[in-house]
């Protein structure tokens, strides 16, 4: 099971990321996770948010370039070496991890990871079949 992901091109000028989230807010997303890598000309923004279908109207309708990738979501135990414990478990398995941010959880429970791998459906399998549960799109707009 995947989540959607929502990555925008920005250009790298004042206000270029402000335009994109300013289109969501007036649309009534919520931003669940936000991840912003530069260069020199733009910026990627990775985005998971509570409503993909508006996220998507918005961005249309404000006349920005978007792209939905599908990701995994994961429940890190929230402890030291808990991140380090899934990474090793891809990392055994061969599955290389392209990128991967924090996401919002509930404090004490579990930290939430975004995690772009080279295959989800086998990244899928080795975590699920070693315990490791996935963040589901429901539980997304629930947070």
């Amino acid at each position: 099971m995947t989540i959607k992901q929502v990555s925008v091109f920005a250009e790298n000028r004042t206000g270029g990321i402000l335009d994109v989230i300013r289109a969501l807010g007036e649309g009534g997303v919520d931003i669940r996770a936000l991840s912003v890598a530069d260069t020199q000309g733009f910026g990627i923004l990775r985005l998971i948010v509570d409503n993909i279908d508006k996220a998507k109207s918005m961005l249309s309708d404000s006349g920005t370039i978007y792209s939905i990738t599908d990701v995994v979501g994961v429940k890190v135990p929230d402890s030291p070496g808990g991140l380090s414990s899934v990474l090793t478990l891809l990392a055994d398995n061969q599955i290389n991890v392209e990128y991967l941010y924090a996401f919002v959880s509930v404090p004490g429970t579990s930290a939430y990871v975004v995690l772009r791998v080279a295959d989800n459906d086998e990244a899928i399998r080795v975590l699920t079949s070693n315990g490791i549960e996935l963040v589901t799109e429901e539980e997304i707009t629930a947070l």
